[in-house]
């Protein structure tokens, strides 16, 4: 299922050897724990946190900044807005709150299989049988989800670089149609794997 996406890079860090599940629920408390934080100070201690994490997990900086990077306007619009209405300290803890949380979603899709994580949810998601519902297709589809965010979010900035090389960057119509057909190419794609992996919706 790798293949869907390309997002993980193999390796043999301690948190590629992390079981899917450990890495998810430490995910989960480090976001609530980047919540509760609230000095621009002890955000930027998270955030040398964070790139501790990424030098161990060995993935280089081309995959690392390639988590953030779909981000980096809206951080600076959020900055901006934050700035007007909250203040420089506001603004700069809530920046830094999204794009780490961004960066450490993207390091748990780094260093997890797909296969891995869609076993995790499955266990984690099994008391949905109980209502009728199939834990191993919710998995898949969150699954799917976590991933598509990144790949949506890079085509929106290869659109974005393709209006400036034209000179249309303030065009919402050349910025949302060819993001609209990417992503709608991407998706055939992607149903095309699953029916291919025996997937659909006939089963």
């Amino acid at each position: 299922m790798n293949s869907l996406t390309g997002a993980y890079v193999p390796g043999d860090s301690p948190l590629h050897r992390l079981p899917a599940g450990a890495k998810l629920a430490a995910l989960a408390l480090a976001c609530t724990a980047l919540v509760l934080l609230r000095s621009p100070l002890a955000l930027a201690m998270a955030g040398v946190v964070v790139a501790a994490l990424y030098a161990l997990a060995r993935v280089g900086a081309a995959a690392a900044w390639a988590q953030v990077k779909p981000v980096r306007w809206f951080a600076v619009m959020l900055f901006g807005v934050q700035l007007v209405f909250a203040g420089p300290a506001a603004a700069a803890a809530t920046t830094l709150r999204v794009v780490l949380a961004v960066a450490l979603a993207g390091l748990v899709t780094l260093t997890t299989r797909s296969a891995a994580m869609m076993a995790a949810l499955e266990r984690l998601l099994s008391p949905v049988r109980f209502v009728g519902l199939d834990p191993f297709r919710l998995s898949l589809l969150l699954s799917l989800t976590i991933r598509s965010v990144p790949v949506v979010a890079s085509l929106a900035t290869r659109v974005r670089e393709a209006q400036r090389a034209r000179g249309v960057e303030r065009s919402l119509r050349a910025f949302a149609v060819p993001l609209v057909v990417s992503s709608l190419r991407h998706a055939d794609a992607l149903g095309e794997a699953l029916s291919a992996r025996g997937l659909d919706d006939d089963d």
